[in-house]
């Protein structure tokens, strides 16, 4: 698999890179957010960015790579106000986030968690008014396509099998973040807040305390 890693810290990028390899990816590496814009029609299998770059920001960068690919994973790294940070970066699609510092072989462990995810999958079917196209890792509502997240993609997918059943945000992180996942449970909400943003007539309810459900329509 094919990673694009976009870094100006040389010491940072060079370790992350070589921690990366050791793992089996193929990796080019940027240290200008500009030079990495040039390449987003490359259509690596992941981007990695940081925040705070030359000439091009990591918020512009991943704008234009979704708008060329909705479905690209993205990983945000940054040094600044993590919690703001972190909900712009989920507003703007990134798949995860990680703030700095951080170990390197965490990196490593949440890039193959997400890669695991990027999958091919059965069929179509029918939540509340939309299909859910598997395939095409989209929802489709009349003729609008709704494109979603990886991480959208694979919340809809847990809950489309276990429909009118309450999941608990501990069992969400375990199944599509990985056991392995260090972060806060509010990036359950966060996912799920931004999933239903874009598909409003999903029927999702909260269950006070503990986690959600999807209804069968």
């Amino acid at each position: 698999m094919r990673i694009y890693i976009v870094e100006d810290e040389k010491q940072l990028q060079q370790l992350l890179v070589s921690y990366l390899v050791e793992a089996g990816y193929q990796v080019t590496a940027f240290d200008n957010g500009r030079l990495a814009k040039n390449r987003i029609d490359d259509e690596p299998d992941l981007w990695i960015l940081d925040i705070m770059l030359p000439e091009v920001d990591g918020f512009t960068l991943i704008k234009a790579i979704k708008e060329k690919n909705p479905q690209m994973p993205v990983i945000f790294m940054s040094a600044r106000s993590a919690e703001l940070d972190r909900v712009i970066g989920l507003e703007m699609g990134c798949d995860d986030y990680l703030p700095k510092p951080f170990l390197p072989r965490e990196l490593v462990l949440r890039v193959k968690r997400l890669m695991s995810y990027v999958r091919p999958v059965e069929s179509n079917e029918k939540i509340g008014p939309y299909t859910f196209d598997t395939n095409k890792r989209m929802l489709i509502l009349n003729q609008d396509q709704i494109e979603l997240t990886v991480k959208e993609y694979d919340i809809l997918q847990l809950f489309s099998k276990n429909l009118d059943k309450a999941i608990s945000r501990t069992e969400i992180l375990d199944s599509v973040w990985g056991m392995d996942y260090f972060g806060s449970e509010r990036v359950v909400d966060d996912t799920l807040r931004r999933l239903r943003k874009k598909a409003p007539d999903l029927p999702f309810e909260a269950v006070y305390g503990y986690g959600y459900m999807l209804k069968e329509f």
